[in-house]
C-alpha cells in the first residue's frame, strides 16, 4: 500500500511520486483527494459488511450460515475499537524497526485538522480500520461450522494485535521490510499472506468437519456466494485503488490492474473446471475471480495491464491447485480454501511483482540500483518473514485461546448447527 512515508520511495524509483509527495504538508486536506478516500474507506468496508459475509455464508450448510454472519459483524465491532486503542498507534507512529509505538493512542493528541499528506488523518485511521477489520474476518472461512463463538472473538482480537499490526508496521508503517524497499501496494503480505497461512494453522489445530474430505454437504446457497463475491469485486476497487491515497493516475492505474487481474482469473479458473468436470460452477467461476483479486493486490499500483492478466492467469492456475493440495495432500480442512485462495494468491502476487513491474511489461521500475533480482529477493525475504510469523504466532494463541476458553465446540453443538446452538436464532425461520 503507498503510504506518506513509502511515497518518496516510490518517487525515486520511477521519477515521479505513486501517490501525493509534496514539497511540504498543506494547510488544508485537498477535497477531491478526500472525496475519493471517504468514498475509498466506505467500499473496503463493504469487502466485509457485507460482502464476505455473504460470500461465507452461500458456502456453508443452512444450519450455520447465521453463525458465519455472526463472526463477520463482531470482529468488525471488536476490531474497530481495538484499532482505536492502540492497533493503529502500534502500526503507524513511531520508527521502531518491529514495532510503533503509542504516540497515537485513542487519537488523543490527532485533531481535526491533522493530515496524512494531502488527505485528514482521521480518514486515513478509518481506511486502515477497514483494512484491519478485514484481514482476521477473512481467517473466519477456515474454521466455520466447528468453533466456539468465544473462541473467534478472542483469536481475532489477539490475532489483530500479534500478527497484524506488527506486519503491517514492518512494511507500512516504517518497519524493517519498508526499509528495504519491499513492495505491497495494498496488503499481498500484510493482509492475504498473514490471514491465509494463520487460517492454515487455526483450521490443523482445530480439527477437521465430520466427513472431511468426501462426504460434506454442498454449499446450501451459490447465489448468495456470487452476490458476496460481487461485493468483494466492486469493493476492491477502493481496497486497492484507494491505496493510491489520492484521486490520481496511480489510483486508476491500480483500479484497471485490479479489474484486468479478476476477469483474466474468473475465465481461468471456469476453462479448468470445463475441461476437467464438463461443465462450469457458479462458485468457481467466483472463487477464481477472489483468487484474481488477491494475487493482484500486492502488486495493482506497480504493474501495468499485461501484468495484471498475468498475475490474474497465475494466481487461477496456482490457486486451484493449491485447493487440492491442502485438502487432499495436507489432510487440513481449511473450510473455505482461505490459505489456498488469498494466502496462496498473495504470496504469488507479493514474489511475481518484482518481475512484473519492470518496464518491460509495463511497470512502474524499480528503485535506483535496484535489479529485478534484488528485488525478487527482497519479496522473498518479505513473504519468509510474514509467513514465519503468522504461523508461529498464530499457533502460539491457538493454545493460549484452548486454554482460556476452549476452540472446538462440542460434538452436539456441531450436530445441531452453530446458528441456534451459538446465537439462538436461524438465517431463516420455516
Amino acid at each position: 500500500m503507498i503510504r506518506i512515508a513509502r511515497v518518496a520511495l516510490a518517487a525515486a524509483a520511477i521519477g515521479a511520486a505513486a501517490g501525493p509527495v509534496l514539497a511540504q504538508t498543506p494547510a488544508a486536506p485537498d477535497p477531491g483527494h478526500t472525496a475519493w478516500m471517504l468514498s475509498a474507506t466506505a467500499l473496503v468496508l463493504l469487502m466485509t459488511l457485507p460482502g464476505l459475509a455473504l460470500f461465507y455464508a452461500g458456502l456453508v450448510r443452512l444450519k450455520n450460515v447465521l453463525s458465519v454472519m455472526t463472526h463477520c459483524v463482531a470482529i468488525a465491532c471488536l476490531v474497530s475499537l481495538l484499532w482505536l486503542l492502540g492497533g493503529y498507534s502500534l502500526a503507524f507512529s513511531g520508527a521502531g524497526p518491529l514495532i510503533g509505538d503509542l504516540g497515537k493512542f485513542a487519537l488523543l493528541h490527532v485533531g481535526r485538522d491533522a493530515l496524512k499528506g494531502l488527505i485528514p488523518e482521521n480518514l486515513f485511521f478509518m481506511f486502515q480500520m477497514t483494512f484491519a477489520i478485514i484481514t482476521p474476518a477473512l481467517i473466519v472461512g477456515a474454521f466455520v461450522e466447528r468453533i466456539r463463538f468465544g473462541a473467534v472473538l478472542l483469536f481475532s482480537g489477539l490475532w489483530l494485535l500479534v500478527v497484524y499490526v506488527p506486519v503491517c508496521h514492518w512494511v507500512w508503517g516504517g518497519g524493517w521490510l519498508m526499509g528495504r524497499h519491499v513492495m505491497d501496494y495494498a496488503g499481498g503480505l500484510v493482509v492475504h499472506a498473514t490471514a491465509g497461512v494463520s487460517a492454515l494453522m487455526v483450521a490443523w489445530r482445530l480439527g477437521p468437519r465430520d466427513g472431511f474430505p468426501r462426504d460434506l454437504s454442498p454449499p446450501h446457497n451459490p447465489g448468495m456466494t456470487m452476490m458476496g463475491a460481487a461485493m468483494l469485486w466492486v469493493g476492491w476497487y477502493g481496497f486497492n485503488a484507494g491505496s493510491a491515497l489520492a484521486a490520481n493516475g496511480d489510483a486508476a492505474a491500480a483500479l484497471m490492474a485490479t479489474h484486468l487481474s479478476a476477469a483474466t482469473a474468473g475465465l481461468v479458473w471456469m476453462l479448468i473446471e470445463w475441461r476437467r468436470f464438463k461443465r462450469a460452477s457458479m462458485v468457481g467461476l467466483v472463487t477464481g475471480v477472489v483468487a484474481g483479486l488477491a494475487t493482484v493486490t500486492p502488486a495493482s499500483g506497480y504493474v501495468g495491464p499485461l501484468g495484471a492478466i498475468g498475475l490474474g492467469a497465475a494466481g487461477s492456475f496456482v490457486c486451484y491447485q493449491a485447493v487440492e493440495f491442502v485438502k487432499q495432500k495436507l489432510k487440513v480442512d481449511d473450510s473455505l480454501d482461505v490459505f489456498a485462495v488469498h494466502g496462496v494468491g498473495g504470496i504469488l502476487g507479493s514474489l511475481l511483482v518484482a518481475v512484473l513491474a519492470s518496464p518491460i511489461f509495463g511497470g512502474i521500475g524499480y528503485a535506483p540500483g535496484v535489479t529485478m533480482a534484488d528485488q525478487l529477493l527482497t519479496q522473498g525475504l518479505g513473504v519468509a518473514a510474514t509467513m514465519a510469523w503468522a504461523a508461529v504466532a498464530s499457533l502460539t494463541l491457538v493454545f493460549v485461546v484452548r486454554r482460556l476458553v476452549g476452540l472446538r465446540a462440542r460434538d452436539e453443538v456441531i450436530d445441531d448447527g452453530l446458528d441456534m446452538s451459538a446465537h439462538g436464532e436461524r438465517a431463516w425461520n420455516p
